[in-house]
C-alpha cells in the first residue's frame, strides 16, 4: 500500500487551508455582510443562499464527471486545482465588494458574484477532494490524510474567522465596505499561493481503468437528460423548506413517489440501453455506503453550518460584544485542529462508524446546553463551545475519508471507480447543506422580526438566535446519529475489500492483455 510522506500530507492540507479562506469566510460572515453592510434584507438573503447553493450543488456532479474524464500528464485532478485558484480568488473579492447601485441591481450583483464564487469553488474543490481517493490505496492512510486535510482546513478557517474582523477594521478604518474588499485582496493572494503548493507537492497513484462510451461533450448532453433526477427533488425540498405549508409538503411527497418509480425503471434497464453517464448514476444510486454518507454529510453540514452561521449575530446582539466573535472562532478552530488530528488514532481504536456516532452524540449534548447559558457568562460559552467543537471536528474528517471507502465499494462491486463523481458528494453536501443552513438561520431570524437596518427589531429576535445556537443544530445532529446505523461497511469489511481490490489491480497490471 502507498504510505504517504509527511511532506505530501502537509502539501495536501494546504489546499484545504486555501479553500477555507473562501468557505469558512463565506459561511461565517457572508450572511451578516449581506444584511448589515451590503444592505440586503434577511428574507432576500435567505432566498439568495438557498437558490444559489442548491443550483450550484448540481454542478458538483457535473464537475465530478468532467474530472473523472480528464487525462493530462499531471493527472486527472491536480490541474483543476492549479488553474482554478486565481478565478476563485477573483470572485472572493467581487463577492465582498459593495458597489453603489440601486437595491434591485445590487441584489442582481449579489446573485452574479455569489454564483461565480460557488462555481469557481466547485471547479477547484471537487477535484481537490477527489485527489484524496487516488493518492493511496490504504483506507487507514486516507483517514490520516483526511485528518491532515481538516487540520489544514481549520487553520485556514482560523485565519479567516479569527482575524477577519480585525482586518476589516484595519483596512476599512470605520468603513466596513472598504474593509471587507481590501481584506479579500489579501486572502485571494494567500489562497493562490497555497493552491500552487498543493499542486506541486502531491501525486496521483491510483489510475482506475474507466471506459466511457463517447466524447465528453456527448456524455454531458446525455447527463443533461438525467438532471431532472437531481433538480426536481432539490426544488421540491426547497419549496417545502422555504414555504413550510401543506401544498409544498404534498408536492414534495408526490415528487418522492415519482422519483422512486423513475429510479427503479432506470436501474432495470439493460446494459445496452445504458449510456456511460446513466451507468455512473446507477452506480451511485445502488451504492448504499455513498447514499448513507450523502445524508450524513448533509445533516452534519446543517449542524455545523447553523452554528457557524449564527455566531456573528449571537455575539453581536445576544452577548453584546461583537469583538468576541473573532476570539470565539479562534478558540473553536484551535480545538478543531486537535479534534481532526485525534480522529485517525481514535478511529483505529474504536472504528470509524462508532466514532462518527459517539462524536455526534457528544457535540449534540454540549450544543443543546447553550439554551441555558446566560448572555453574561462568557467563560461558560467558550468552554461549552470548545468541547462541542472538538467532537464536531471529527465529522468532516471521517466523512471525507469514508467517501474513499464508497469509491472502493463501487470498484469492488461494479468494477468501476468514478472517484471524482463519488467525491463530488463532498462539495455537493457542503453547498446544499450550507445553503439550507444559511437560509434557515435567516428565515428563523426573519420570523422573529429581525432587520439588520432597524435596531428596534433586535430584542424580539434574541430567542431565535439562542435556538439557532442550541436546539436547532442539535436536532440535525441527532437525526444524523440515527442515519449512521444504516452504514453497511465495518472496519473488518473495509480491510477485506481493500485486500481484494489490491489483488485485482495486481493481476490486471501483470496481465499483458
Amino acid at each position: 500500500m502507498s504510505k504517504l510522506s509527511l511532506y505530501e500530507k502537509i502539501g495536501y492540507a494546504t489546499g484545504d487551508a486555501a479553500a477555507n479562506l473562501v468557505w469558512r469566510g463565506a459561511l461565517a460572515y457572508l450572511a451578516v455582510f449581506y444584511t448589515d453592510t451590503f444592505g440586503i434584507s434577511a428574507s432576500s438573503a435567505a432566498v439568495l443562499f438557498l437558490v444559489v447553493r442548491l443550483s450550484d450543488g448540481i454542478t458538483d456532479i457535473i464537475m465530478g464527471m468532467i474530472a473523472d474524464r480528464t487525462n493530462t500528464r499531471w493527472g486527472k485532478f491536480r490541474p483543476w486545482i492549479l488553474f482554478s485558484a486565481p478565478v476563485l480568488g477573483l470572485f472572493m473579492v467581487l463577492c465582498f465588494t459593495t458597489p453603489d447601485l440601486s437595491p434591485n441591481v445590487k441584489l442582481a450583483y449579489a446573485y452574479f458574484t455569489y454564483i461565480g464564487l460557488t462555481l469557481a469553488y466547485t471547479v477547484n474543490n471537487v477535484p481537490y477532494s477527489a485527489l484524496m481517493g487516488v493518492m493511496t490505496e490504504s483506507d487507514e492512510e486516507r483517514t490520516r490524510l483526511s485528518a491532515f486535510r481538516f487540520a489544514g482546513a481549520f487553520m485556514g478557517g482560523l485565519f479567516v474567522m479569527g482575524f477577519l474582523p480585525d482586518f476589516v477594521a484595519f483596512f476599512g478604518a470605520g468603513d466596513d465596505a472598504i474593509g471587507y474588499q481590501y481584506t479579500m485582496y489579501l486572502f485571494a493572494a494567500v489562497l493562490t499561493g497555497l493552491m500552487v503548493i498543493t499542486f506541486l507537492s502531491t501525486r496521483e497513484r491510483i489510475k482506475p481503468d474507466m471506459s466511457h462510451s463517447g466524447s465528453l461533450k456527448k456524455e454531458l448532453l446525455d447527463l443533461s437528460k438525467n438532471l431532472p433526477f437531481i433538480i426536481i427533488p432539490l426544488s421540491a425540498i426547497s419549496l417545502f423548506f422555504y414555504f413550510r405549508d401543506i401544498y409544498s409538503g404534498l408536492f414534495f411527497a408526490l415528487v418522492t413517489v415519482i422519483m422512486i418509480y423513475g429510479i427503479r425503471r432506470l436501474i432495470k434497464q439493460t446494459d445496452t440501453e445504458r449510456s456511460s453517464t446513466k451507468q455512473d448514476m446507477i452506480d451511485l444510486l445502488t451504492n448504499k455506503p455513498w447514499l448513507v454518507l450523502l445524508g450524513m454529510g448533509f445533516l452534519t453540514m446543517m449542524f455545523n453550518g447553523i452554528k457557524y452561521g449564527v455566531v456573528a449575530y449571537y455575539f453581536k446582539y445576544y452577548v453584546g460584544d461583537e469583538l468576541l466573535v473573532g476570539k470565539y472562532f479562534i478558540a473553536l478552530l484551535v480545538v478543531s485542529i486537535f479534534g481532526a488530528l485525534c480522529t485517525s488514532y481514535l478511529s483505529e481504536k474504536f472504528g470509524r462508524k462508532p466514532l462518527f456516532m459517539w462524536s455526534l452524540a457528544c457535540c449534540c449534548l454540549f450544543t443543546s446546553a447553550f439554551f441555558w447559558i446566560p448572555s453574561d457568562n462568557i467563560t461558560l460559552i467558550f468552554i461549552l463551545g470548545c468541547i462541542a467543537e472538538f467532537f464536531a471536528a471529527m465529522s468532516p474528517t471521517l466523512f471525507f475519508s469514508m467517501l474513499g471507502d464508497a469509491a472502493d465499494y463501487s470498484e469492488w462491486k461494479n468494477g468501476r471507480r468514478a472517484t471524482g463523481l463519488i467525491y463530488s458528494a463532498g462539495t455537493f453536501v457542503q453547498k446544499t447543506g450550507g445553503g439550507f443552513a444559511g437560509a434557515l438561520v435567516l428565515i428563523i431570524l426573519a420570523s422573529y422580526g429581525y432587520d439588520g437596518m432597524d435596531t428596534s427589531t433586535i430584542d424580539s429576535s434574541l430567542p431565535g438566535m439562542v435556538l439557532l445556537m442550541s436546539w436547532i443544530p442539535a436536532i440535525f445532529g441527532a437525526i444524523a446519529i440515527l442515519l449512521m446505523f444504516l452504514y453497511p461497511i465495518s472496519n473488518q469489511e473495509q480491510q477485506r475489500m481493500t485486500a481484494e481490490l489490491m489483488q485485482r489491480r495486481k493481476e490486471q497490471a501483470s496481465d499483458p492483455a
